[in-house]
């Protein structure tokens, strides 16, 4: 028997979807437009993952992550990545201390902007390898080993990176083995002519915007542990799979059963962490949508953001124009979900219910 001071799911559910409206709302106050981008922020939250956001300079990334930060009533820290930035620049690092009255020496760690709730890495590809390594070693482990000592970071620990997509003269481009550390790949698109006009007469005249604080750090993580508590049918979970092992060349001595523009157009497909990714980022979306279950809808919606960078097209993508959202897109037309016929449907939506 259920303990009646426990809220049910739909309730729980609830307060998320509207804790999510009063969030963009709040957002809505300093970011124009960007309504999906907003979103698949929240969603990359809420999952405990990173994001990766690429547009051109002026789209307001920085403001947009440092709004959503103010708005979650998180400590949040700014890291502009440069050329010349140390790994030390980012996790901290350990200094001498005299005890004048003793004349003793110690050595005391000094916490770099790393240690912080929400971390804006700032055009991350401006930077060596080796520092940017130093930063993905901490978004995956979520604590930073100086000297042998571990020092945990706090929680919840969220990276929003930035990435220009022209310029790229004397970048680091991200290998694709720490690309696929990234829940998502956001892309920051151009505004509208009506969202533009509304950011011009914003922009030019006096502001005086206030912020409320929707949600603190504590219900961040309750909402985070909600969404790995969403249940997902068997059904949704294969064809998450499907997607993702489509993009896959064959092992030796198979035959290649993958469709022909995924042969034509793709070097290197998608591995298990994108399996996974699809169907976190599915709960999340669903919750934010108001729903206790993944529908394979869900999937369809984060397929592009969570796939995106994990798809490596080749030379004939480039020269025939096609990017891997092209390729998401015949992906996601030509494979099929399991028991979606009306009966089954039905049956499964009893179920969940």
């Amino acid at each position: 028997m259920s303990d009646p001071t426990t809220p049910e799911p739909n309730q729980l559910v609830g307060d998320v979807q509207q804790a999510a409206a009063e969030l963009r709302e709040q957002i809505a106050k300093v970011i124009v437009g960007q309504d999906e981008v907003v979103e698949q922020v929240l969603a990359a939250l809420f999952c405990r993952g990173h994001a990766l956001l690429v547009g051109v300079p002026g789209l307001a990334k920085t403001l947009l992550i440092s709004t959503i930060s103010r708005t979650l009533s998180l400590s949040f820290n700014r890291i502009q990545f440069t050329p010349d930035l140390m790994p030390s620049d980012i996790t901290g690092t350990e200094v001498i201390e005299e005890n004048k009255a003793t004349g003793e020496r110690h050595l005391r760690f000094v916490k770099g902007p790393v240690f912080a709730n929400v971390i804006l890495a700032d055009e991350i590809n401006r930077t060596p390898p080796k520092t940017q390594a130093a930063l993905l070693e901490s978004m995956q482990e979520h604590h930073v080993t100086v000297s042998g000592v571990q020092h945990a970071l706090p929680q919840p620990f969220f990276v929003l990176a930035t990435q220009n997509p022209i310029e790229q003269e004397g970048t680091y481009p991200l290998p694709e083995a720490q690309l696929d550390r990234f829940l998502f790949m956001i892309n920051v698109k151009y505004p509208s002519e009506a969202e533009e006009l509304d950011i011009v007469k914003r922009t030019t005249a006096r502001q005086d915007v206030h912020l409320e604080h929707i949600v603190d750090a504590e219900k961040v993580q309750r909402i985070q542990d909600l969404v790995r508590d969403v249940p997902v049918a068997d059904h949704v979970i294969k064809y998450a799979l499907r997607l993702v092992r489509a993009t896959r060349q064959p092992g030796r001595g198979e035959d290649d059963h993958r469709p022909i523009f995924i042969q034509q157009y793709i070097s290197w497909g998608a591995g298990p962490r994108a399996s996974q990714a699809l169907i976190l980022a599915g709960k999340a979306h669903a919750v934010l949508h108001g729903r206790t279950h993944v529908s394979p809808d869900d999937v369809k919606a984060v397929a592009h953001p969570v796939l995106r960078h994990r798809l490596i097209t080749n030379f004939n993508a480039e020269a025939d124009g096609v990017r891997s959202d092209d390729v998401i897109d015949e992906l996601i037309k030509t494979t099929t979900i399991d028991g979606t016929d009306a009966r089954t449907a039905e049956q499964m939506d009893a179920v969940m219910r």
